[in-house]
Parts: C-alpha cells; sequence; structure tokens
C-alpha cells in the first residue's frame, strides 16, 4: 500500500514536476461522473471562465486527455443547462459571462489538437454546432452578434470581462460594446468550426461560416486597429478606449486571426515594449492612465489596482504563443529566459506553485491566491508549445 501511494506521486525534483503536482491540486471530485477544476487557493471556487481556460493546461499539456473528458463533460452539462435556461445542476459559477461558450470552444480546438479533429468532433461536434447557433440567434441574454459581424456585450455597469474587480458596487474597469478579446475569440470560433463542417461534408454550413467569419474579420480591423500599431481594448459607440491593455494578444495567438502578419507583429511589439514583465503582461501600460501596478493596502485600494497594471502570467501564456506563432524557434531563447522569471517562484512565495497575480513594477512580488489555476495552466501550456517548436525544423 506504501509503495503504491509512492507510485502515485510526483516528486517535486524540477519546475515541470512541481507545476504537474500543483495542477493535480486543483482537481476537484464531487460524484462519479462529476469532476471539477477548482480556479485557486485558498478562497476560489470553480469558475466557468476559468475552468476552459486552465483546462488544456492542466489536463493536455500533462497528457491527460482523460481527465479533460471527465471535466469537459460535467462543465459540457452546466453550458447546456445555461443555454437553455435551465437552473445548473453543476456547481460552476459565473456560466452567465458572456465569453465562457468562446472560451468553450477554445478548449475544445486544443483537445482538437491533441487528439485530432475527428475524435474531438465525435465528442463535441454537437456541442460546437449548438454554441455557435445559440450565439448567432441572439440566445445570451449578454451578447448580441451584430449585423457587421462583431459581438456586442454590456458591461457598464456590471463586470463581464476576466477584468472584473469592483468598487461601491461598479466595475473599475468597465469594458463593454465591441470588446476586442470577446471577438477574437468569436472569429477564431468560427473558422475552427467551418474546419470542422467542411471536414463533415457539410459544404454548406462551413461556406455559411466562412461567410461570416470574412465579415467579422473586415469588421474586427475597422474597429480594433488604430494608427498607432495597437488594438483599441473596446469600443462602443463613440466610446473607444485607447488604453494599451493586454488583451489584444488574443487576437494574434489564437490559431485564426483577424490581423494580417504585420498588424500581429505590431501588436506583439507593444505588448514586449510596454506591457511584458518576468511574471507575465502587466494588465495595463505604465504610460496609459490609471496605471496602478502595486497590488498593496486594504480591500478598495487593491480593487483599484486589480487590473490597472499588475502582471499576470497567463496572460503570459499568450503572448509566448503568439511570439512563437510569429518567429517560431528564432524567439525559443528568449522565451526559455522568460520562463525563469515563473520558475523563481517555486521556492519563494507559495511553495511549488505561482501565485495568483504580481506586482506590475520590480521586484514583482506575487500577490493575491497563493496559487492560481490560470497561471499554472498556461506556464504548462507553454513548456508543451516550446517542445514542439525545439522539434520542428
Amino acid at each position: 500500500m506504501f509503495q503504491k501511494e509512492l507510485d502515485l506521486r510526483v516528486p517535486r525534483d524540477n519546475f515541470y514536476h512541481c507545476l504537474v503536482t500543483a495542477a493535480h491540486q486543483f482537481h476537484n471530485r464531487e460524484a462519479d461522473d462529476t469532476r471539477y477544476l477548482l480556479a485557486g487557493y485558498p478562497w476560489f471556487k470553480c469558475r466557468a471562465r476559468d475552468t476552459f481556460i486552465s483546462l488544456p493546461g492542466l489536463t493536455l499539456a500533462i497528457d491527460e486527455a482523460d481527465y479533460f473528458e471527465l471535466v469537459m463533460n460535467t462543465a459540457e452539462r452546466g453550458l447546456r443547462e445555461f443555454m437553455k435556461g435551465d437552473p445548473l445542476s453543476v456547481k460552476i459559477y459565473e456560466m452567465d459571462q458572456p465569453d465562457v461558450p468562446l472560451w468553450a470552444v477554445w478548449a475544445i480546438q486544443q483537445y482538437a489538437k491533441y487528439v485530432g479533429r475527428d475524435r474531438a468532433f465525435d465528442m463535441y461536434g454537437k456541442l460546437l454546432q449548438d454554441i455557435i447557433v445559440y450565439i448567432k440567434d441572439g440566445g445570451h441574454p449578454n451578447l448580441r452578434l451584430d449585423d457587421n459581424g462583431l459581438l456586442y456585450a454590456d458591461g457598464k455597469e456590471k463586470a463581464i470581462t476576466w477584468m472584473n474587480s469592483k468598487a461601491n458596487g461598479k466595475p473599475v474597469v468597465p469594458r463593454s460594446g465591441y470588446i476586442v478579446e470577446f471577438n477574437a475569440l468569436w472569429y477564431n470560433a468560427v473558422k475552427f468550426c467551418a474546419l470542422m463542417a467542411a471536414e463533415k461534408g457539410d459544404v454548406k454550413g462551413a461556406g455559411v461560416l466562412e461567410e461570416l467569419a470574412a465579415k467579422t474579420k473586415k469588421s474586427f480591423v475597422d474597429t480594433f486597429v488604430n494608427e498607432y500599431g495597437y488594438l483599441l481594448d473596446y469600443v462602443d459607440g463613440n466610446m473607444m478606449d485607447w488604453s494599451v491593455r493586454p488583451n489584444q494578444i488574443f487576437a494574434v495567438a489564437l490559431d485564426y486571426s483577424p490581423l494580417n502578419q504585420q498588424q500581429m507583429k505590431s501588436v506583439v511589439d507593444i505588448c514586449t515594449r510596454e506591457l511584458l514583465t518576468p511574471k507575465g503582461l502587466r494588465s495595463l501600460s505604465p504610460k496609459s492612465g490609471g496605471y496602478n501596478p502595486m497590488y498593496v493596502g486594504p480591500q478598495t485600494q487593491r480593487d483599484y489596482a486589480y487590473h490597472q497594471g499588475t502582471a499576470w502570467p497567463w496572460l503570459g501564456g499568450f503572448y509566448m504563443e503568439a511570439c512563437l506563432k510569429l518567429y517560431k524557434r528564432s524567439r525559443l531563447s528568449f522565451i526559455e529566459r522568460q520562463m525563469v522569471g515563473y520558475e523563481d517562484e517555486m521556492d519563494y512565495h507559495a511553495i511549488g506553485t505561482i501565485s495568483e497575480l504580481f506586482d506590475g513594477n520590480p521586484p514583482f512580488h506575487g500577490r493575491g491566491a497563493m496559487s492560481f489555476a490560470m497561471n499554472v495552466a498556461e506556464i504548462l501550456r507553454t513548456m508543451k508549445l516550446l517542445e514542439k517548436y525545439s522539434y520542428q525544423k
């Protein structure tokens, strides 16, 4: 019995093994057919957006596709219940956030790259179709597909993105209207589902989706690309947020980008110059108004700083993916050096795992929850990407 338990343990003898152990600590089981991923320790529960963003890194990146399926099956149950307007039978919170279905498509896309598109379609093809129809038909109470192919969501009074801190009951960052990562995810989802439909012989359905994607692509560029070479964070009527924020990196990192090569390079360049730290991307550039990089002080002070300059490792994962996508092997050594900043944390703030966020200025102290699923997941996924590009000729 002792030897059996010992064999099941992952030794914390290197950076990778520490992260694998941390990944397993987010597992949560309630019944034989119900699996969750906790968003973090010590106070986070299971949150929908965090689940779908974390899932590929916490499972596929460490060759645990079976656990991906267990968690996804639980999450799919909750997502379908929400889309039908039924009470949720699963304990996954914040399922009503507008980008949750889009992140679900992204998670399935990562699964398809791991197991193959045929198996992914067999497992989740119907869910992909239902999500696209749900969004196109206006099923979500706070997500509207406009005639220009872009998604509109109202976040003026309630925080609806991952930048969800509140002060006096109002969002600190009231992102509303056409939100940059929502629409990058939407374009990626439509293109991916068009590919899946075409490969399964649904030529008509694929054609409809490709037509929609072309419209979304043009509108995305017209709406978000500005003359300074980066992307607006959100656009709501005449209101345009010119803050340099990391949400634009998704438009480069995702498999399908509405941007051309030069536009993608320009986005990566500004993220490198103004947002990159040894602990991930800052949530706001030091050159933008309201920069507040130190997550310290009483609760209200911390709420105002939460997404106003603090650094987040999970965003760094998408940044590194964007770099590899654009520059391939020539950026390997640069990204390997970036990973050192995370490895240093293994024996500093929380032993063997990664904190929720970090101060955006040196010395970049870890703050918030002592262990955060999305951060661990994206570092593991980056390791997998490094392995992939290292073996490419």
